[in-house]
This record gives C-alpha cells, sequence and structure tokens, in this order.
C-alpha cells in the first residue's frame, strides 16, 4: 500500500503525519512569501528574488526545491545561452498561495492593532 493510500487527511498534530513537512515549508518565513510573489505569475529566479526583498540566494534555492518538492512550484530550466530557469505555480501551489494569502491580508489589514499589542506591557 503505498503512502498517499494510507493517508486519506492528513492531521498536522500527529508528529509522524507527512503534513508537518508540507505545512513546514509552506508557512515558512520564505515559503509564504515565494507563494504569494508566484501568484503573479510565472518569474525568472533573478525576479523571484527582487520580488521576494530580502531572501539570499541559498534560502529561495532550498525554498524554491522544498516547494518543488511538495508539488507546489513547477521549475523549468530553459535550454539558452546563458542559462534561465524559471518558476511558476501548481494547481495545488494556486491553492495553497490562496490560503496563505488571506493570513497574509489579515495580517497587513491588522498590522497597526497587532504592533499596538506587541508594545503593550
Amino acid at each position: 500500500m503505498g503512502i498517499a493510500a494510507k493517508f486519506q487527511r492528513g492531521d498536522v498534530l500527529v508528529a509522524a503525519c507527512p503534513s508537518r513537512e508540507v505545512l513546514q515549508h509552506i508557512t515558512s518565513r520564505w515559503g509564504v512569501l515565494v507563494l504569494i510573489a508566484l501568484e503573479s505569475g510565472t518569474l525568472r529566479f533573478g525576479e523571484l528574488r527582487r520580488k521576494v526583498n530580502g531572501v539570499s540566494e541559498r534560502m529561495l534555492v532550498q525554498t524554491l526545491q522544498c516547494l518543488e518538492g511538495d508539488g507546489l512550484v513547477h521549475r523549468i530550466a530553459l535550454e539558452v545561452v546563458p542559462p534561465h530557469v524559471e518558476y511558476s505555480l501548481t494547481p495545488l501551489g494556486r491553492e495553497a498561495a490562496e490560503k496563505v494569502r488571506l493570513l497574509t491580508d489579515w495580517i497587513e489589514g491588522n498590522i497597526p492593532r497587532l504592533l499596538k499589542a506587541k508594545a503593550a506591557p
């Protein structure tokens, strides 16, 4: 029996559930930002790095590899000189981006309240 057949639905509260690893990849600092950046469409590596302000090349590569491994990001290496690599969201990635977008929209819309709460003694 394959692993997909074993899990009809994940349970992130169970330590051994593979959903925990996916959750970690999606909700990591850079995972969320990469998913949101790719919502607008296909981007080359350099474009994505500029759009996700502050991410190092190393962290972007790691994040993209994790999200690609989870089936959320599609990578296309174009055989041109110099080489170009393009990234886009898969259908699963678009679904995940919609979900994290709800959270980031809430955070952005409530940042004054959040900062006030953070500053309170």
